[in-house]
This record gives structure tokens, sequence and C-alpha cells, in this order.
């Protein structure tokens, strides 16, 4: 077996995976925080690294922990987001929301962690009158706008979902 060096423990093109990666992430995060204030709320970043969450959303009655994802690759028009941190999954006591970024289409899927919380990972489809488990919660902001309580707040404008359904009532279950 070859004894490792110095020059070997500084591998560039793994240093320059990881970087590409971690700026991917932060564009990630930045398109997000845009996306996030433009529809109304309030957005608050922790500082450092050590939170299991990105953002702290601000709905005017509600804070929710979100934690954001992005996938730029597709594999025979199929895209997957790895739901881990380390080796560990994500739960309620983690984050609120798993707000999923597909950077080509521009399509964000936000998800109440209940919903995902015993997932390694998520395939989306988002292909025209897909079934995909996960359509239904593509651009679905509605859900941190518009608590149970029923104190939507109106300054966040995002299609209301509960308001669209022929029931009048929320076509998610979050609780």
């Amino acid at each position: 077996m070859k004894k490792k060096t110095q020059a070997d423990a500084v591998d560039p093109s793994k240093s320059a995976k990881g970087f590409m990666l971690k700026q991917r992430g932060e564009a990630a995060e930045a398109a997000f925080l845009s996306k996030a204030a433009s529809l109304g709320f309030q957005v608050a970043k922790p500082w450092g690294e050590s939170s299991h969450f990105d953002f702290i959303l601000y709905t005017g009655s509600h804070c929710w922990r979100v934690q954001v994802k992005s996938t730029q690759c597709s594999r025979h028009q199929y895209y997957s987001v790895m739901l881990k941190r380390g080796n560990r999954g994500y739960t309620e006591d983690d984050v609120d929301f798993v707000v999923v970024y597909l950077v080509p289409l521009n399509a964000w899927y936000v998800f109440p962690i209940k919903t995902v919380s015993e997932k390694g990972s998520i395939t989306f489809s988002p292909r025209p009158a897909s079934r995909s488990r996960s359509e239904p919660y593509r651009e679905a902001w509605c859900l941190m706008a518009c608590p149970r309580d029923g104190r939507c707040n109106s300054e966040i404008s995002v299609s209301r979902r509960c308001i669209d359904s022929e029931s009048g009532e929320c076509p998610f279950v979050t609780q």
C-alpha cells in the first residue's frame, strides 16, 4: 500500500468539487431569500453554520425554521435531492419545512417536515400532468403563509390553495 504524503492530503479536485457544491448551495439560499422576501415573508438567517436550518421565515404570527435544498442535475427527466445533514435525516426537532429548488426549472417545492422526515431523498418528475407525490407541494408557499389558526397575513402574496379548492379547505394535511 502506498504511503500517503502531504501532497496526497490536499486533493485539488476534491477540494474544488466541495467548494463548487458549497457555492451552489449558497446560490440556492440566495435565490430562496429573494423568492421568500418577494412574496412578503420576513426572512432571517441564523449566524454561523451550526443550526439545523438555513432560514427563519416570519409570517406576522408564526416563525418557521426552513431548510433549503437544491439540485441542478437531472437523470432521465428526474431530479433527486438528498434530505440529510451528514448521515442524519431532518426531523421535526430540526426544521418545520424543507424547501427544494430545482434550479434549471426555477421551481420551488415547499414540504412540511412531517411529510418528508422519514425519507433520505426526494425524487421529482416535474412534467405537465405529473402525478408525482411531490407535485402538490410545487409552489405551496401557502403552507407557511396560512397556518391552521386561520390568521393569514394578507401582505404575503401567495396563491392560497384553500381558497382555490372547491371545498374551501386546505388540500394539505400537515397535522
